[in-house]
């Protein structure tokens, strides 16, 4: 699935020897976020073990995880590097002299990109739920396969397509319960057709 965390950052280094240069983190640990909304969501944490064993032997650099721009850098050919360090997965990008990546380059110089995103599938996760709180949280352990990192406009949980398919699962949210006992199995099943449908699920 589509992940932001609300510190994910990126930024433009000085040129090097006239080469375009990115730098940010496309993830960041033990940084709680809300996936979803208040009224149907989940919130979702990174542990620090995380990106243990993920495949990440190839992952391409992407503009809204979208192919409509080509893939501005890449693992494969070395122009994408991909470091898991204290607070992320930190990334680092030479961009092409091509008229895409020069616009890129540019718009993030300019400030006007400066959040990342990654596509992701989970190996294994905890969820749990604590007192006084209604939505289930969510501490991913294990990554299986990290499918792309990318620049974006705004962190994908606040992108009003996002939005939209969570309402499809107000349904599933917020069906009657009349004991605690019998809450927690529907509880359970609601979490699970959300993050399906947000995807990220178990391998």
């Amino acid at each position: 699935r589509l992940a932001s965390i609300n510190d994910f950052s990126i930024e433009r280094r000085e040129e090097e020897e006239n080469k375009m240069i990115i730098e940010g983190y496309a993830s960041v640990f033990d940084s709680e976020t809300l996936i979803g909304c208040e009224e149907l969501g989940f919130y979702e944490s990174i542990d620090k073990s995380a990106f243990d064993g993920a495949d990440m032997r190839d992952v391409p650099l992407k503009y809204n995880h979208e192919n409509a721009v080509p893939i501005l850098a890449r693992t494969r050919n070395k122009s994408l590097t991909l470091t898991v360090d204290d607070k992320g997965l930190k990334i680092r990008a030479e961009l092409l002299d091509t008229q895409d990546g020069i616009d890129m380059y540019k718009r993030i110089k300019a400030g006007l990109i400066d959040k990342m995103s990654f596509a992701f599938t989970v190996a294994d996760e905890a969820v749990e739920y604590k007192k006084g709180d209604n939505l289930p949280h969510r501490k991913i352990k294990r990554f299986d396969r990290i499918f792309d990192v990318s620049v974006v406009d705004t962190p994908a949980y606040e992108d009003t397509s996002i939005y939209a398919r969570s309402l499809e699962l107000a349904e599933a949210w917020d069906k009657p319960v009349e004991t605690e006992e019998t809450r927690q199995p529907e509880r359970n099943f609601a979490l699970e057709t959300l993050i399906k449908k947000y995807g990220g699920s178990k391998q």
